[in-house]
């Protein structure tokens, strides 16, 4: 499913009116009763009392629909006006004279005391404040209204978006409504999907308001969800070489862990075979840990990383693989560095760089610009910020569009990781994963995170499905072990076992369960 930015939701709106003769009526009609069939459906309304906050925007006209078609279904609205109601425009202008002809009460509110006793009594409350419009701070009478919604105890309704979170980047501007359901219209917006707006949305609906899917699909729109990849049939005749033949080059003195888990969910996650290139010192104990990883004993350094004396012999073996992991635990001594860049400048496999690699090339990234392979990178913010040369604040703040611009300079497939982690590509397309969950927040996780995109890779996706296919399943493992064990606790080798479970579900359909959480806003 696409996700649009605030403006380019408003040229959809342009274009239905001026290209397809949709009145600004029909849309703000279609908006509300898409909200009140949600509202209906989820709590009920014929001898219920909803109260509704309005704006005097398009967003507190959705809500006037939404107030009348509550009177016609045989329950009992109360509209409480955030500003002045000459400012309304246009359909909602119409909305409000519609509304001022019926047995609705209308109140502009100036303080809360006068509204808090209708609220505490109601059985549910529309949020129409702000919509996606919002690109200040929230301050006065509308703050101290949306703190009496969050603390009123009564299932919320957010049209569009709750007020108070930016529709382009999911930041709360100052506080913002705590929504059990939001129902966006025409297509979900980028706030909607990203946190700390996307927590404060509770269960997303989309409902296209009668868009023509040449607005709603169009290609020009860059942002979509991390839709299904379906994975490759494993042939009768598939042997180790032909499912995955992937080299790590990971591991330092005291980083035991990095190794394993990036090297061991290849396998676990389909993939035939694991080389792991690692310092000779540590290569026993790893293999008592994954004996399944074919081991290659590589000379080190005083500190007990990798030496650059490995360089010629990692080339060489490079070149017998299909893809090449590099940076997994591999530390920051400064030869181990210098071995990194080296490798990445001449390596003519697809490469997958992560962790201690990322750190190498974040003062040489004219090395990878060069290259003529595919790279695959694989930061969380704090990488991503030595990378590019940006606070992790302001990456924060403006995960796409900063990552869209990376993608472009370093001629990169990335993924920003994090809560619904981005996959952006060179050509400038960023997808939005939706499986995961905050218990994997933990050391390890993202060392499985490579070895499974290495996995999809090998099996045979092409090399863009492959890095989506693989964020999506390492998600879900997570979920997966959530599900069994609780949020609380789970390791990166939780998320390694559940590995094989989640492609066996993917491949035989979704719990429902998880499938709301993964599949992405559902259609009205």
């Amino acid at each position: 499913m696409k996700i649009s930015s605030v403006g380019e939701m408003r040229a959809m709106d342009r274009r239905a009116v001026e290209k397809f003769g949709i009145s600004e009526e029909i849309l703000m009609e279609n908006a509300g009763r898409a909200a009140f069939e949600m509202l209906s459906r989820e709590w009920g309304v014929a001898g219920r009392r909803y109260v509704l906050f309005c704006g005097t925007g398009n967003n507190g006209g959705d809500g006037l629909v939404v107030a009348r078609h509550i009177l016609a279904g045989g329950g009992t609205p109360r509209i409480f006006l955030v500003g002045d109601p000459e400012r309304f425009r246009g359909a909602a202008k119409t909305n409000r004279e519609i509304i001022a002809r019926l047995p609705i009460e209308v109140r502009r509110i100036q303080g809360i005391a006068a509204v808090r006793s209708a609220v505490l009594h109601a059985d549910g409350i529309v949020d129409a404040l702000f919509g996606t419009g919002l690109d200040r701070e929230v301050d006065g009478i509308c703050r101290k209204a949306i703190d009496l919604i969050n603390a009123a105890g009564r299932p919320v309704l957010s049209l569009d978006i709750p007020s108070g979170v930016c529709g382009d980047t999911g930041e709360i501007l100052g506080t913002a409504v705590r929504a059990d359901h939001t129902v966006t219209f025409g297509l979900p917006k980028i706030g909607n999907l990203l946190y700390p707006g996307c927590g404060l949305c509770g269960r997303l609906h989309v409902a296209h308001i009668s868009f023509p899917p040449s607005l709603y699909d169009d290609e020009a729109i860059p942002v979509e969800t991390n839709g299904f990849i379906p994975l490759p049939l494993r042939e009768p005749t598939a042997h180790k070489g032909s499912v995955g033949d992937v080299l790590f080059i990971a591991g330092a003195a005291g980083y035991f862990g990095a190794p394993y888990f990036s090297a061991m969910s290849l396998l676990k996650a389909g993939g035939g075979y694991a080389r792991l290139a690692a310092p000779w010192s540590m290569t026993p104990f790893l293999a008592t840990r994954g004996s399944e990883i074919v081991f290659v004993p590589q000379a080190e350094t005083t500190e007990g990383s990798l030496s650059l004396k490995n360089k010629n012999a990692l080339l060489a073996l490079a070149g017998k693989v299909d893809m090449v992991v590099v940076g997994p635990g591999l530390s920051l001594a400064d030869e181990t560095q210098e071995l990194v860049r080296k490798l990445t400048a001449v390596i003519d496999k697809p490469l997958l760089i992560d962790g201690d690699g990322l750190t190498a090339l974040a003062d040489r990234p004219e090395i990878l610009r060069k290259r003529r392979a595919p790279t695959v990178l694989t930061p969380h913010p704090g990488e991503m910020s030595r990378l590019i040369r940006k606070t992790v604040s302001e990456i924060e703040k403006g995960r796409i569009p900063i990552l869209r611009k990376a993608c472009a300079d370093l001629k990169a497939w990335i993924v920003l990781k994090g809560p619904h982690s981005l996959i952006g590509t060179p050509e400038g397309r960023v997808f939005i994963n939706l499986s995961g969950n905050p218990g994997m927040a933990t050391a390890g996780a993202g060392d499985v995170l490579t070895g499974t995109v290495a996995a999809m890779f090998g099996i045979g996706l092409p090399l863009e499905e492959a890095v989506r296919k693989g964020v999506f399943l390492h998600g879900f493992a997570g979920d997966l072990a959530a599900a069994d064990k609780g949020e609380d606790g789970i390791t990166a080798q939780d998320i390694l076992n559940y590995l094989p479970y989640a492609l066996k579900q993917d491949r035989e359909g979704l719990d429902e369960t998880l499938a709301e959480r993964c599949e992405g806003p559902a259609i009205i």
